[in-house]
């Protein structure tokens, strides 16, 4: 059973379900309007018990909105990016390896969390993981910005998610005032997307805890405390602890499937296996049918768990992206059927390899990650033009292979 609307959208801690809405941009990045407007807003804040101390602290300095927050907020991976490309960004070798340490590293904590709240720890470093790369994200000052300058930007130059953005600012306005984190350390994405696991403010005010026992709920710099905020998340939207966000299937040929919910045994019995041979486990358990890639692609039986991660981000990719890096960090194995993708696919060490060669022949000036971007793209673009191949930006072995002889 999904989570009902209303809890869907007060849980959307990343951003991706909140945004896919249009964008609209003043044409004027006008200081003088903007300032005009947080005038305004304080009315409003004090309407919300927002103290005046604590508005000149939020809004110390903050006098023009940010523009990159409005260029960001034209891309949403969950939905833009083709089915193979968002999950090769996230389901990799390096996010596995770095998950399984991180299960060593807070054993103690991760054995606690479980305990108290019944959500699987691989599930939990999984979206430590997509959310901010195991914390790494945080130390970028390039995507970590002011929470209060983000979300008034939005709220002042962005009609259709003003009011979103203006219930948020409210939401981090009572953060700060209670005193769980200062102004100097209140950040987050463009979109005011918070801490290790990236909640938003009002999902922060639902679910945030202290769980290190300081008194602050820090889902910023105690790890405990981010963790088991998206557990208790988790745990308050229905996860059912002890069982699984679905299964790898294989589908039987010539045949149409029925839409919405069955049981696994009833799945089974129309031909349905998992694509392991292994058995269903809870065969009176319901579940949908997802190919994100067509019938030639993986195809999944998700159960109830699958529809309580969507509370985090109401994605498809994202629930099943969650879901297939918790089965390989906890040791399950990777697909059985991989995507379909129009070229021979890379290892991650092999895309660090394409990115460093394309940095060494003046194509591309970025990181080594690994993770192919817009920029990582852009490069290989501007090498197949060189080297008179099809200008597609794939991260492919043909173009890897060619650099290689450069």
């Amino acid at each position: 059973m999904r989570p009902t609307p209303g809890i869907r959208r007060l849980a959307s801690v990343a951003t991706a379900a909140i945004f896919g809405l249009g964008l609209f941009v003043s044409p004027v990045l006008a200081e003088p309007g903007f300032e005009r407007w947080v005038a305004s807003f304080r009315q409003t804040a004090a309407e919300n018990g927002i103290s005046r101390s604590t508005y000149d602290r939020a809004f110390k300095g903050v006098d023009s909105i940010d523009p990159e927050v409005l260029e960001k907020a034209r891309f949403q991976p969950e939905f833009t990016a083709p089915v193979w490309d968002y999950f090769d960004n996230r389901v990799h070798e390096d996010s596995v390896a770095n998950g399984r340490a991180m299960a060593k590293k807070y054993k103690a904590t991760l054995d606690r969390i479980e305990k108290r709240f019944g959500v699987d720890r691989y599930i939990l470093l999984a979206i430590w993981s997509m959310e901010s790369n195991y914390g790494e994200i945080l130390k970028n000052d390039k995507v970590m910005r002011n929470v209060v300058r983000s979300l008034a930007t939005l709220a002042y130059a962005d009609q259709r998610r003003a009011k979103f953005a203006r219930t948020q600012l409210i939401a981090a306005l009572k953060i700060l005032q209670t005193g769980d984190i200062d102004e100097s350390h209140l950040t987050g994405s463009w979109a005011g997307a918070m801490g290790h696991t990236q909640f938003i403010p009002t999902s922060y005010q639902a679910y945030a805890v202290d769980f290190d026992g300081n008194g602050k709920r820090d889902i910023w710099n105690s790890i405990p405390d981010a963790l088991a905020t998206a557990a208790n998340l988790l745990r308050k939207n229905g996860w059912q602890a002890g069982k699984t966000w679905g299964y790898e299937v294989d589908l039987p040929s010539g045949r149409k499937f029925p839409s919405g919910s069955l049981t696994l045994s009833k799945w089974q019995g129309i031909g349905v296996t998992r694509a392991n041979g292994k058995p269903f486990r809870h065969g009176g358990d319901k579940a949908e049918l997802k190919a994100l890639d067509g019938r030639n692609g993986p195809a999944f039986l998700v159960t109830k768990n699958f529809f309580v991660l969507k509370a985090y981000n109401n994605a498809d990719k994202y629930a099943l992206a969650v879901g297939l890096l918790a089965d390989e960090i906890a040791g399950y194995g990777g697909l059985v059927r991989d995507w379909n993708r129009p070229f021979t696919k890379l290892s991650f060490v092999e895309k660090q390899e394409l990115q460093e060669r394309l940095s060494t022949l003046g194509y591309y000036d970025g990181k080594f990650d690994g993770k192919i971007g817009e920029g990582s793209k852009t490069a290989i673009r501007a090498f197949q033009a060189q080297a008179g191949l099809t200008q597609d930006g794939h991260p492919s072995m043909e173009v890897l292979s060619r650099l290689r002889k450069r």
